[in-house]
């Protein structure tokens, strides 16, 4: 299980280094991707490949299952993980999540997401404001 926060920097050749952490359960190859609120999603590859899946399964008729699809799949990015635990962001996915030289991962269960660090602060701020409405609202589906 991927979990916990961790801050680090992109260097000026766009690499990233990943926790160590989080090295082992990714892979030796990863996919990275539109996230939502602006961030980056990165996905063991087997991970990907169940909700590449996933998405291809949603119905082409909708307008809104296709923009999803072409929002998360056109962005989609396969990337290897060098032997100093290095990934490349592409630059159209380092545009797209604002990322300047410090970001944080975020290790979110199945995922990692990649946060530029401002944002990922004044993000964490919003939604801690509202940890308890949530928790109450996801109690009543039953989720909690």
């Amino acid at each position: 299980m991927l979990i916990g926060q961790y801050a680090h920097t992109l260097d000026p050749k766009k690499r990233l280094s990943l926790p160590s952490r989080f090295r082992k359960e990714l892979g030796r190859r990863v996919v990275v991707t539109n996230g939502l609120d602006n961030c980056l999603f990165l996905y063991p590859l087997k991970e990907w490949e169940r909700v590449a899946q996933k998405l291809g399964d949603l119905p082409i008729g909708a307008a809104g299952s296709r923009g999803f699809n072409r929002f998360m799949l056109a962005g989609a990015h396969e990337v290897e993980i060098d032997s100093a635990g290095r990934i490349l962001i592409p630059d159209f996915l380092k545009e797209f999540a604002g990322l300047k030289e410090k970001v944080v991962l975020a290790g979110v269960h199945t995922r990692v997401e990649i946060w530029d660090e401002k944002a990922w602060v004044s993000y964490k701020r919003r939604v801690e404001k509202d940890a308890d409405m949530l928790a109450e609202k996801l109690g009543e589906v039953g989720a909690l």
